[in-house]
């Protein structure tokens, strides 16, 4: 193709690029091995990209340079999510900015862009770190400068950008050390690379990538040796806060000078009258108001726990890998992440949230079934409303499928404890039944309404109610003391065992202060207390 491109030449490949790098976000986030997940780095780049592309396409036909200039500067900071998505907004700013006096496009206006992208996306960033989009970007700006002194062609330069960021992207590990503990390359650098790659392909006409540069990034990122970093201890901040701030005059470097002092990975990019802020913070509401109160307005604002972004990207990596087929295997239904592990210890393969005012669906009960890589599936429906939509999802189910019935977890944990992997499904189901008929449970709530005890005596709302096997046979306005009552209601003077799962609504304070309580009121009871984090039941327990 010639070397003379149009303005929607340019706009194409831009949103082929965008559309590249979303279809391949999921490979991006896979090499994120940091202990702070800032989202996740290929999501962060391609929903960025998405916006400038939205804001392209808001243009008239035949719009000016500059006007296009502006729609993808304003796009990618409005856009950007994340680190990686607020120095791509730079990267693209510098681009743009370096771009300004250049007819077409050549080995020179290349060389000039990328030059200052380089500036741009380095003044964004307090402390830059070397193996990182930083170094794949300078790095790519050198092989642009090489092409204009050698007098490439624009298809020849452009080519040499993209050779090279692939390039600095595979020496990313020997300069962060990190990245070579995990065998993997930088998420943001190869996002990078890959999208000048895509750019470059749309615009020259090239179809598929570079030789087979992207070999190493499948090569060196199995999925199965990447270690999920989990230790939140040392993280000092746990809250990813990223907004857009309207001031015509706010003090840039007083507002950068700020940031540090909440928290970590701080950006402030743009300029007046529009800014993009990101930082790792604590104290969110503290950012926000000192933006507020130096007369700025805010908007787009985001905060996201990372705590419970990296739990959720650990458990959506670890459910990808393969799971060993087994004869029979086994669905639980359960509220509370306390449970849900407890139940997944015990044996259980998939677990559907639900329970008491959740009830999950037939459909939600066969979907799990089908997820279980097993012969045949048990279904443990730990509600009496759920036994019914249990029943139905077996009937429904093309594999042999069966329901033990039970009515609370503690009496699952028990059926569990009867399972005999050598045995047959029915013959389970009859062992795991029988396994917990002794099993009594008790369940302490608050009333939503008033009504009557089992022994017809009043109950108001917002009392403290206990539940044996179903019925209502303690009132009172303290759990602990509603426990007690329950236990002896419920003999536990002649139980060996005592399960008791606390709730969320309990903390650990008070479940140590019960179980201390109970201990001294039966000295031979054997009792086994878990964090539950059942909502709505402070305590759900056991005897038997």
């Amino acid at each position: 193709m010639s070397d003379s491109y149009t303005v929607n030449d340019l706009l194409n490949a831009i949103a082929a690029a965008s559309k590249t790098l979303s279809a391949r976000k999921d490979e991006i986030n896979r090499l994120n091995v940091f202990p702070v997940p800032d989202g996740d780095t290929g999501t962060n780049m391609s929903l960025t990209l998405e916006t400038v592309v939205d804001n392209l396409a808001q243009l008239p036909i035949g719009a000016a340079g500059a006007d296009i200039r502006k729609a993808i500067t304003t796009g990618a900071l409005m856009g950007a999510r994340g680190n990686s998505g607020v120095i791509t907004s730079q990267i693209l700013r510098g681009l743009c900015e370096g771009s300004v006096g250049y007819d077409a496009m050549s080995a020179e206006s290349i060389d000039a862009a990328f030059s200052h992208a380089v500036d741009v996306a380095f003044q964004a960033v307090r402390k830059p770190v070397e193996g990182t989009i930083l170094t794949v970007l300078r790095d790519s700006a050198a092989a642009a400068k090489h092409a204009r002194k050698k007098k490439f062609s624009t298809d020849e330069a452009l080519e040499a950008v993209v050779t090279e960021a692939y390039a600095s992207v595979q020496r990313t590990p020997d300069l962060l050390p990190v990245l070579k503990d995990n065998g993997v390359v930088d998420a943001g650098g190869y996002g990078l690379a890959i999208f000048f790659d895509a750019f470059a392909a749309a615009l020259t006409g090239k179809e598929g990538p570079l030789g087979d540069e992207l070999a190493f990034a499948r090569a060196t990122a199995p999925k199965v040796e990447i270690e999920q970093i989990n230790d939140w201890e040392g993280s000092a901040y746990r809250y990813c806060t990223e907004f857009l701030v309207h001031s015509d005059d706010i003090d840039e470097e007083a507002a950068k000078d700020f940031l540090p002092t909440k928290g970590d990975c701080d950006l402030m990019v743009g300029m007046h009258p529009n800014f993009k802020v990101h930082v790792h913070t604590n104290r969110p509401d503290e950012v926000l108001g000192y933006f507020l109160n130096n007369g700025a307005q805010i908007s787009e604002v985001h905060i996201h726990n990372m705590q419970l972004q990296s739990a959720a990207r650990t458990d959506a990596l670890a459910s990808e890998e393969q799971v060993e087929h087994k004869p029979l295997g086994f669905v639980a239904v359960a509220a509370g992440e306390g449970n849900a592990k407890i139940l997944k210890s015990l044996g259980v393969d998939v677990v559907v949230s639900g329970g008491q005012t959740m009830n999950p669906s037939t459909k939600d009960l066969l979907d799990a079934a089908n997820q279980v890589n097993a012969d045949a599936v048990i279904i443990l429906p730990n509600n009496k409303n759920i036994i019914m939509a249990a029943q139905s999802a077996c009937g429904l189910s093309e594999r042999p499928c069966a329901v033990v019935p039970t009515t609370s977890v503690p009496q699952a944990f028990s059926a569990l404890f009867g399972f005999d992997e050598s045995a047959s499904l029915d013959e389970n189901v009859e062992a795991m039944t029988e396994a917990y008929a002794d099993v009594r449970t008790g369940e302490v709530t608050c009333a939503i309404k008033d009504a009557k005890d089992a022994h017809d005596n009043p109950i108001r709302e917002g009392d403290v109610i206990g539940i044996a096997d179903g019925s209502i046979e303690a009132v009172g306005t303290d759990v602990a003391d509603v426990v007690m009552d329950l236990l002896a209601h419920m003999d536990a003077a002649e139980a060996d065992t005592l399960t008791l799962l606390a709730g969320e609504d309990l903390d650990d304070a008070a479940m140590d202060a019960l179980v201390a309580r109970i201990e001294e009121a039966y000295d031979e009871l054997e009792i086994d207390a878990h964090r539950g984090d059942q909502p709505l039941y402070p305590v759900v327990m056991s005897v038997e």
